[in-house]
């Protein structure tokens, strides 16, 4: 394996105001309520924001057991991620409220999750930061993204499908000793996924009302 197929190769948005030219994705990104949000890579430095974020997600955000519930196993498991995976922050006024990610980097098909605070969800962000991780694997020539998710959890199989996912296994699952099934999903990547998820940046406020 070239060494080079363990770093997660996408575009540094750094202090850029945006042009036409901009691959594969803006950073820069209103919601449906109008509020102003950077998506970027996440760094070193937004570990401490992410447990933070984390450990107020809401007991009935949890899906497999993740994010884990206590703050320690939150930050162990955020080392794994930060460390194997490529992954994606939503920053804006009052901080991290996003976070989604492909891991491991130097699978042919890695493993997809978004996660959006309780508090915005339903606002646009976890589909526009989803496009941000799809749009860089693409870029980075993985061949898919797949997942899981509890047949059950309607809004994030309308996300999964929306974003191109499809169902390709049904597999058993036992959680606190309850015996069910999850689904497997499937998204596949090609280099027309960098231009479809390519859009103009948005220089000035977006007008209300407008998706």
């Amino acid at each position: 394996m070239d060494q080079t197929d363990r770093v997660c190769r996408y575009w540094d948005a750094g202090e850029c105001e945006g042009t036409r030219h901009c691959p594969p994705r803006c950073p820069r990104f209103v919601d449906r309520e109008g509020s102003s949000w950077v998506i970027r890579p996440a760094t070193d430095g937004d570990r401490e924001a992410l447990v933070a974020m984390y450990d107020d997600f809401a007991p009935g955000q949890a899906a497999q057991g993740l994010p884990p519930r206590t703050r320690s196993r939150i930050a162990d498991w955020l080392d794994g991620l930060l460390d194997e995976g490529c992954n994606f922050v939503v920053a804006g006024e009052t901080g991290l409220v996003g976070h989604a990610l492909y891991t491991p980097t130097d699978d042919a098909e890695p493993e997809f999750a978004v996660f959006v605070h309780q508090d915005y969800q339903g606002r646009g962000i976890g589909t526009e930061l989803s496009k941000h991780v799809v749009a860089a694997a693409a870029v980075a020539d993985r061949e898919a993204l797949t997942l899981i998710v509890d047949p059950d959890n309607r809004t994030a199989r309308r996300l999964y499908e929306k974003l191109g996912f499809e169902v390709v296994e049904e597999l058993p699952y036992e959680e606190r000793g309850r015996r069910t099934a999850i689904l497997r999903l499937r998204r596949p990547l090609d280099g027309q996924d960098g231009i479809a998820y390519q859009h103009v940046p948005i220089v000035g406020p977006r007008p209300r009302g407008r998706r």
